[in-house]
């Protein structure tokens, strides 16, 4: 029987790629290094990595420094989310309020101390959720951080909900079911079960559970 629903943030319960890159085009214009940022699209291809792999990836060209300056841009979009908000994916707040009624929520994502705190906020949705980790807040990356909350919560059955293959090697590292949020940024090798929509989710859980009482 599910006991409990871990998600990853982005690509699964928003989108802020918008509003990531206009944050990190405004810090690299007030520290003098550049016009403008990486676009959206850019943003898309790094949702869910490290910090030292986003500086690898979109800010190589500035050599030695490219660590610094996109930490500077990442710490800098905390209170830029804050203010301005992601876009929720259709059907998310309905999804999660059906889902907790039934079972605790919790975040697991690859982020900064502070950035699952700015969406919880902007969005309106912090009640819904029990928990949260990120590899800021605990050093540790996704996989070590679902099975830190699977064991802080007591769960024996959790399910993790992402979008990209590197959810789903973090759900089977931490022996977890994986669900694949198809709508979002990226895809998996075979995950258990696959949602078009956040509001299929529920349904899921139900075929899921009618099942295993069969």
């Amino acid at each position: 029987m599910i006991d409990g629903i871990i998600f990853d943030l982005d690509g699964t319960l928003w989108d802020s790629c918008r509003v990531v890159s206009e944050s990190w085009s405004l810090t690299l214009k007030t520290l003098g290094i550049a016009e403008r940022g990486p676009g959206p699209q850019e943003v898309k291809g790094i949702m869910g990595m490290t910090a030292d792999e986003i500086a690898k990836t979109l800010f190589s060209q500035y050599g030695e420094r490219a660590g610094e300056i996109c930490r500077a841009c990442i710490h800098g979009e905390n209170a830029y989310i804050a203010r301005h908000g992601g876009d929720l994916y259709p059907g998310v707040p309905e999804m999660l309020e059906t889902l907790s009624k039934r079972l605790p929520l919790f975040i697991v994502s690859n982020c900064l101390e502070g950035y699952i705190e700015c969406f919880l906020e902007s969005s309106g949705l912090g009640p819904r959720f029990r928990d949260f980790a990120s590899e800021g807040s605990t050093g540790l990356l996704k996989a070590g951080n679902i099975a830190l909350i699977t064991k802080r919560h007591g769960l024996c059955a959790p399910v993790y909900v992402g979008d990209t293959a590197m959810d789903e090697k973090s759900a089977r590292e931490a022996g977890l079911p994986f669900i694949l949020a198809a709508y979002g940024f990226g895809e998996a090798i075979s995950p258990d079960a696959v949602i078009e929509a956040p509001l299929d989710l529920p349904a899921l859980i139900d075929h899921w559970e009618g099942e295993r009482h069969a």
